[in-house]
């Protein structure tokens, strides 16, 4: 029961996150055509579009891994895996789970202080404090840790079986 509702709230939870995404991939865009008219059209010299697509990058390519995580779409090697007899491969699954979100709460717990200290330092080109933009590791190792508790509940370690509709994906 606790499986399919951690499956739903992984699912919900993925599809805000690529909808935001999406806002910030196309505001990336908008932001390098905008430098690019720029640079080659209207020679405004403009100081912002460089920096501003920097941290744009920055928070899609650390919120898109938790969309990873909820697909287990992120790098295995998985041959080693598939040799070893299912309990043991369950457990072992178990536990590289359980390393990866021992990762990620640190990220967090290590990540709030980082980006705290981003309110006393300026982005002197945006003329605004580098805080919104430190605030993407926190951020988004809260995003990791929690997909990857609810990807852990929805597949007990069962995501590599052949039988699991979780395998080959």
């Amino acid at each position: 029961m606790y499986a399919r509702l951690a499956a739903r709230l992984s699912t919900r939870l993925t599809q805000a996150t690529e909808a935001l995404l999406a806002l910030l991939m196309a505001a990336l865009v908008l932001v390098v055509w905008i430098g690019v008219i720029d640079r080659y059209h209207f020679h405004w010299q403009l100081p912002w579009p460089e920096v501003m697509a920097r941290y744009l990058m920055i928070w899609a390519a650390l919120l898109a891994v938790s969309s990873a995580i909820s697909r287990r779409e992120h790098i295995g090697l998985t041959a080693l895996l598939l040799a070893l007899p299912a309990p043991l491969r369950h457990l072992l699954l178990i536990a590289m789970d359980l390393l990866a979100l021992a990762l990620f709460l640190y990220l967090f717990c290590y990540g709030l202080p980082f980006a705290a200290s981003g309110a006393n330092r300026q982005a002197m080109i945006l003329g605004a404090t580098l805080q919104p933009f430190y605030a993407a590791i926190p951020a988004a190792a809260l995003l990791c840790s929690i997909q990857l508790l609810l990807v852990m509940l929805r597949d007990h370690g069962t995501h590599l079986d052949r039988s699991s509709p979780e395998a080959g994906q």
